[in-house]
């Protein structure tokens, strides 16, 4: 009886022993640094169970042994409710950390960014080659977008802002628009709020189309409020605005880079050499910064500016003085 008492003792502690030592083995798996290297994409799809993402998690480089992993999720099991996502994962995180990432749905984030001046034929092209997109755009008019998307015009030209917005793998292009729609109202309704009494515009609508002109008019940065300033003392003397991107607009495809007198004579709605105000919709995408300098234009009385051919503006006030500049600055050239 007393031996086999001892053995059972014996027994118990080797037991007790091997458990401590696992205990000990289990504590440094948590301080050890799970990846070894950065994962950029680590994918758990809807429906994946725990036991299914250790054996993935482990195949893309996980340190620890299988058991641990359990046992990290046996001591809480909340740790194994995982959300479905795209994740990323840094060098150095200590894997408590790696599953609270999951737990907590911090899935990776992507950025679409919209440029400034750009058309919206041009924006739709760049979303459709963005494979991380879900593409649900293809084959729809711009009628039909604009529907989806509720727009008080079925013309969406220039009404989408320019900025960088953040997505995660999966998300539609509609979504990426919408967003981007929903901005700009925001904006026009911030900046319109901001504007000069004096100004000629009547409405957010006239805001966007002059605030795309100045977008595309806008070689040197700090000088569109100049520019601008120049285009509202037009409006208010009854100029024609005599801008070559609208004219450039209206010729859609037809343009082959080469602006000619013949087409600065030849009569379409967006030609401001022979139409009198703003040209029916927007010809571009606005920034805030042309937003921002076509309701705050600075003052002044030149009604000319002619590119320098250097990125600047050199600006007149009389139109002999612009023919001069012209010459100085377009003909040598």
């Amino acid at each position: 009886m007393r031996m086999w008492l001892k053995l059972m003792l014996g027994l118990g502690m080797l037991a007790a022993i091997a458990a401590l030592l696992l205990w000990q083995r289990y504590q440094q798996f948590l301080q050890t640094p799970a990846l070894s290297a950065a994962v950029a994409s680590f994918d758990v799809p809807r429906g994946m169970g725990y036991v299914q993402m250790v054996a993935q998690l482990q195949r893309s480089g996980a340190t620890g042994e299988r058991w641990q992993w359990l046992l990290l999720a046996r001591l809480e099991p909340a740790r194994a409710r995982l959300k479905a996502g795209e994740y990323a994962f840094a060098v150095g995180l200590k894997p408590e950390q790696v599953l609270e990432q999951m737990v907590r749905g911090r899935v990776k984030h992507y950025h679409f960014t919209i440029i400034e001046g750009i058309r919206f034929v041009e924006l739709r092209r760049v979303l459709s080659r963005d494979s991380r997109l879900q593409q649900t755009l293809i084959g729809l008019s711009e009628a039909e977008i604009a529907r989806r998307l509720h727009s008080a015009s079925p013309a969406l030209e220039g009404r989408f802002l320019p900025e960088t917005y953040a997505f995660v793998r999966g998300d539609s292009d509609f979504s990426v628009l919408k967003r981007a729609h929903a901005a700009m109202a925001a904006a026009l309704t911030q900046y319109w709020a901001q504007r000069d009494p004096a100004s000629p515009l009547k409405s957010t609508e006239d805001l966007l189309k002059l605030a795309s002109i100045v977008e595309k008019e806008t070689g040197h940065g700090p000088e569109r409020d100049e520019i601008a300033g120049v285009f509202t003392r037009r409006l208010k003397l009854g100029m024609k605005l005599q801008t070559d991107p609208t004219v450039i607009y209206g010729l859609g495809d037809s343009f082959d880079g080469n602006l000619t007198r013949k087409h600065l004579k030849t009569p379409t709605p967006y030609n401001s050499y022979t139409q009198f105000g703003l040209p029916p919709t927007p010809i571009a995408l606005p920034g805030r910064a042309s937003l921002a300098a076509t309701i705050r234009p600075a003052p002044g009385n030149a009604l000319y500016f002619v590119a320098r051919g250097d990125g600047t503006s050199s600006f007149s006030a009389t139109l002999d003085e612009h023919n001069r500049a012209v010459s100085k600055y377009q003909l040598k050239r």
